[in-house]
């Protein structure tokens, strides 16, 4: 090992290896009635805490104490006194949008009357979808120009594929035809 610890590819110091630092229970029991005796007294001297903090510290007593019994002498004489707010606390009221508890709507409540505001991308894509069905109701009919020049295209097609046809039939006659004459300009010879 390297002098003065192990370092990474850095060059920082690296913790590993070095000896690890455990609280005792006794420490912690220690540090927790400390806590306790702070919070009484803070009560006694009229500093009180609010029932979110003292919630969350007894919560926490409990879960390192690993009893789930709190005392009811405490929880009675906190719903006794009154508040003391501290600072401007009482003058102002704060509320913390963050915090707020979202209430379910009844069915009732809601109201199904006003239209729903579309933002203008949204209304620009449904105008754009409507006149892209209106358009292909109008080119299936055969009204937009597009439709009129293809169905002018098509029947050029048929046009030219009808004489196509007519073609090939004579030709088809014809060979016919020299055929017979050849079978029978045969038979008579």
């Amino acid at each position: 090992m390297p002098r003065g610890g192990l370092r990474d590819s850095r060059g920082k110091k690296s913790k590993k290896g070095q000896r690890r630092h455990f609280t005792d229970e006794e420490a912690l029991k220690n540090e927790e009635q400390k806590l306790e005796r702070e919070k009484n007294w803070r009560r006694q001297q009229g500093e009180g805490e609010s029932d979110e903090e003292e919630g969350a510290g007894a919560t926490s007593s409990r879960k390192k104490d690993g009893s789930g019994s709190s005392s009811s002498s405490d929880s009675s004489s906190d719903e006794e006194e009154e508040k003391k707010s501290k600072g401007v606390e009482g003058f102002i009221e704060v509320a913390n949008p963050n915090r707020s508890v979202k209430q379910a709507k009844k069915v009732t409540d809601i109201d199904t009357g006003h239209k729903t505001v579309l933002s203008r991308r949204e209304r620009e894509e449904l105008e754009k979808t409507e006149a892209k069905k209106k358009y292909d109701q109008l080119h299936m009919e055969g009204k937009t120009t597009e439709a009129q020049a293809d169905l002018a295209r098509l029947a050029l097609i048929r046009k030219q594929r009808e004489e196509q046809a007519k073609k090939r039939d004579e030709e088809r006659k014809e060979l016919e035809n020299k055929k017979k004459q050849v079978a029978s300009s045969k038979g008579k010879s």
